[in-house]
C-alpha cells in the first residue's frame, strides 16, 4: 500500500479512531486493580518498584491486545470454559492480594524504606503482569476495542495503528501513576495513613475477586 493510500485511509477513519482512543484513555485511567496496584506499590516501595509494576501491567495489556487482534473472542465463544477458568484464576489472585493488604492493614509495624525493600524489581514486574493477565475484564476491554475499531471498516492497518496508540496511552497512564504516587508528598501521605489505605485496598481487591468468582 502506498503512503498516499495510507494517508487517505487514516484521514477517512481518524474520527472513529479518536472515539476509540478516548474510550480507552478513560478506561485506562479509571480506578481498578491495575491502577490501584501501581499506586500502592509506588507509595509503599518507591519509584523504581512502581514503574516495574506498571511495566508488568503494560506487558499484560500488550499480551491481551495482541490476543484480541488475532481472534481471542472467537476462541472464548468456542471454548466457554476458557473464560470461566480465567475468572476463577483471576478471582483467586485478587483474593490473595486482598489477604496481603489486610494483613498489612492489621500490622502495626512501620513500612520499610524503599531502598531496603527486599523484593526485586523483577518480582514487582511479575506481580503487575500476573495481575493483568488474570483479569478477564482486561481481556474483554481489548475485545471491545478491537470490535469498535473494526466497525469503522478500516481493516488491518487502522486496527494495528489504533492498538499501537492505545498501548502508548496505557504506558503513559500507568507509568505516570507510578511517578506521581512515588513523589515525596504521596509517600509521606501513605506512611501516615498506611493502615487505612491497605484496608481500602483489601476491600477493593476482595470485592473484585468475589465479583469474578460469582460471575464464573
Amino acid at each position: 500500500m502506498r503512503m498516499t493510500d495510507l494517508f487517505t485511509l487514516f484521514s477517512d477513519h481518524w474520527p472513529a479512531m479518536m472515539a476509540v482512543l478516548a474510550v480507552f484513555a478513560v478506561a485506562a485511567a479509571s480506578p481498578g486493580p491495575a491502577t490501584l496496584g501501581i499506586m500502592a506499590t509506588a507509595m509503599a516501595r518507591g519509584r523504581a518498584a512502581g514503574m516495574a509494576f506498571a511495566a508488568g501491567v503494560q506487558l499484560g495489556s500488550f499480551t491481551w491486545a495482541m490476543a484480541a487482534a488475532i481472534g481471542l473472542s472467537a476462541w472464548l465463544n468456542t471454548i466457554a470454559w476458557g473464560l470461566i477458568a480465567m475468572k476463577i484464576a483471576g478471582g483467586a489472585y485478587l483474593i490473595w492480594l486482598a489477604a496481603r493488604a489486610l494483613r498489612s492493614a492489621l500490622s502495626a509495624r512501620p513500612v520499610p524504606a524503599a531502598a531496603s525493600n527486599a523484593r526485586s524489581l523483577t518480582g514487582h514486574f511479575a506481580r503487575g503482569a500476573l495481575l493483568h493477565l488474570t483479569n478477564p475484564k482486561a481481556v474483554l476491554a481489548w475485545i471491545a476495542i478491537v470490535a469498535l475499531t473494526q466497525t469503522s471498516g478500516g481493516g488491518t492497518p487502522v486496527l494495528l495503528a489504533t492498538l499501537g496508540i492505545c498501548l502508548l496511552i496505557g504506558a503513559v497512564v500507568f507509568q505516570g501513576y507510578a511517578l506521581l504516587f512515588a513523589s515525596p508528598v504521596m509517600v509521606a501521605a501513605y506512611r501516615r495513613a498506611r493502615r487505612a489505605i491497605e484496608g481500602v485496598l483489601a476491600g477493593v481487591f476482595g470485592y473484585a475477586g468475589w465479583r469474578l468468582w460469582s460471575s464464573a
